[in-house]
């Protein structure tokens, strides 16, 4: 393996773990019907399609010219985003969370380890790249798991498992053992990919 700079890596894995966490979000998805994509548990829950949307606009308030803009962008309506109006195809859902990812992945992919130097604003606030960075991470990763629950929520019995399966952990251990994790793989991805092995083999 070439050598690679600590800002490299961190650059290379924070790419891999926004991707896998997309990855994990669309699994989940897969395994729920058009109409429940817009369930709620109670008045105060958000419905997965709210999820989507909420995400969505960050994402492109906060990745949209990252290093030269505050990431709260002045034509962002926040309370907007938590209100579907006239229920749109679950297609329309799915283009705007698209556009929301290229955004991120996009603006992500293309810095360079000098840019972890550098200082973004974020509602008048300064992070460095890297503060910035890992607040969308978390925040992603907190909406996602959301993603996840009520999609396995919706599923019950029918759920397909999109990590290691209860009383499945040694299986795993195992599992990793004959299949080394691959080169840039996200420990996501390696555990799903465990799951629906033993799927198949059931």
């Amino acid at each position: 393996m070439s050598y690679k700079s600590i800002t490299e890596l961190y650059l290379d894995d924070a790419l891999a773990g926004f991707r896998a966490y997309k990855k994990l979000a669309e699994k989940a998805l897969a395994q729920i019907k058009d109409e429940e994509y817009f369930v709620t548990l109670d008045a105060e829950s958000n419905s997965i399609a709210v999820i989507m949307k909420h995400m969505a606009g960050n994402m492109i308030s906060r990745w949209t010219d990252f290093l030269t803009t505050d990431g709260e962008k002045p034509d962002r309506n926040r309370d907007l985003e938590f209100v579907i109006e006239n229920q749109p195809a679950t297609a329309e859902v799915f283009a705007h969370w698209e556009q929301g990812w290229s955004c991120l992945l996009n603006a992500l992919d293309s810095l360079q380890a000098a840019d972890l130097d550098k200082e973004v604003f974020i509602r008048g606030k300064t992070h460095s790249v890297v503060q910035a960075i890992n607040r969308q991470m978390t925040h992603y990763a907190y909406h996602v798991g959301q993603i996840v629950f009520l999609a396995k929520h919706i599923r019950s019995a029918e759920w397909t498992s999109l990590s290691v399966p209860r009383n499945r952990s040694a299986s795993f251990n195992d599992y990793l053992k004959q299949k080394p994790q691959a080169e840039g793989e996200h420990h996501l991805e390696a555990a799903a990919g465990f799951s629906e092995s033993t799927k198949e083999s059931s």
